[in-house]
This record gives structure tokens, sequence and C-alpha cells, in this order.
């Protein structure tokens, strides 16, 4: 919002009875949510609404009056967004031709990487193919980076310099996170082996369920792809 709209909205709307003011700016909040294409921060948000405004009681109030709809209002990758229901997801894959229709979905070894990136970032392939136990080739990252979930980070301090991955804001939103801090705790999941690096079947398996794994219909089987020469 520019300083000049800014200043020329009554955010207080003082000369407003309390409800229908706490009215307004529920409209208010829920109306710049649905119209933005990115999650709107807090910050955002208060600007649009009153000092006295407890944000946290509007949105739930909003979402209160969204429960018997396909969708609700949730905090993401640093914001405020409208999503789908989880478990609509799969009516929205359905839609041929749909655009970003709900969560891509991923193989099995897709998920582990995409797991060790999460907690282990920035981390460079061979650091992904040691810490999952299995090699984790270019065309895994390749899907994983289509989808937008990973990017190039800083080159390692390696010899050759090899590209270190990290998760994205997309990644938040997929998996419905605020942040990286509210990854499921790699220790309450009982995290094993030395210095609790390696990502073993228990763990993987605390992971699937924490993160939820999305096996592709008819995909090809990950053993199965050929490594190509794709460079980031």
């Amino acid at each position: 919002m520019s300083r000049a709209n800014a200043a020329r909205l009554d955010r207080n709307l003082s000369d407003l009875p309390e409800g229908m003011r706490w009215r307004e700016w529920m409209l208010r909040a829920e109306a710049a949510i649905f119209a933005s294409a990115k999650p709107v921060s807090r910050e955002t948000l208060a600007g649009l609404v009153g000092d006295a405004c407890r944000l946290d009681a509007l949105l739930a109030d909003i979402n209160e009056e969204l429960k018997a709809r396909p969708y609700e209002i949730a905090f993401v990758a640093g914001g405020y967004q409208f999503r789908t229901r989880p478990r609509h997801a799969e009516t929205l894959r359905a839609l041929a031709g749909t655009k970003d229709a709900g969560p891509p979905s991923f193989t099995k070894l897709e998920m582990l990487a995409l797991s060790a990136i999460a907690y282990q970032q920035p981390v460079t392939r061979a650091e992904l193919s040691r810490l999952a136990g299995h090699d984790i080739s270019r065309d895994i990252l390749g899907r994983l980076k289509s989808v937008h979930v990973i990017a190039p980070g800083p080159r390692a301090p390696q010899p050759g310099a090899p590209i270190a991955w990290v998760t994205t804001a997309r990644f938040l939103e997929v998996f419905a996170l605020g942040s990286l801090r509210d990854l499921p705790d790699l220790d309450a999941l009982g995290a094993a082996g030395a210095g609790g690096r390696e990502i073993d079947d228990e763990i993987e398996g605390a992971l699937d369920d924490a993160l939820g794994l999305f096996e592709t219909p008819g995909a090809q089987d990950d053993d199965a792809l050929t490594e190509t020469e794709w460079e980031a």
C-alpha cells in the first residue's frame, strides 16, 4: 500500500458501532488476502485495520465463517493465504488443464530428497545422496526445481564449487508451513545415526507422515530415471 493511500484509509473507523467496525475489519482482511497472489504479511493486514484490532482474533472469526467452505485462511511462507482444504487436493488434481490446482505430487525418492534439503540446507547433491542412502539424480532435483519447491543456493566451498540446494517460499506454501521453524522436530521424531545426520528408513517414514507423501499415479520408477546433463 502506498503511503498516500494508507494515509487516506480510515483504519480506526471510530464512527462505526463496535460490531460493525469488527465486521468491516474482517471484510478488509479477507479482501486483501483474496486479492493477493502471494501470502499477505501481518504488517500489511495491520495497516488496514485499527490499532485496537486483535488480528489473530479477527482471522479466527473469518475462518470460523469459512468452516463450511472447501477453503480456509492459513499462515504459510510468512503470510496469510487462502488455501483449499487438503481433502480436496485429489479433486483439484482431476481437473485436467487446471494450472497449479492443488499441491504437486512427489514420488518417494523425490520426497526423501526434499526432506533432506529442508533439514540440511544448503546441501549439495553429493551430500544429499549420502544422507538419503540413495543416488539423488539430477533428474530428481530437476523435477523438484520444476515445481518450484527448491532452488539453487550458494555454491559449496568444495572442489568444483558444486551447487548447494535450498527450499523456497513455494515449499512452505505446499506444506502449509509458516516458516522452516515449523518443520517437524527431528529430535522428537527420534533422530538416529551418527550425529543425527543419516536419514534412515524410520526417519524417512516419520517425515512422510509429518510432511505428507504423495505418490504420483503412474509415475516413472525413480530407479529407472536416466540422469542427464541437466544444469541448474
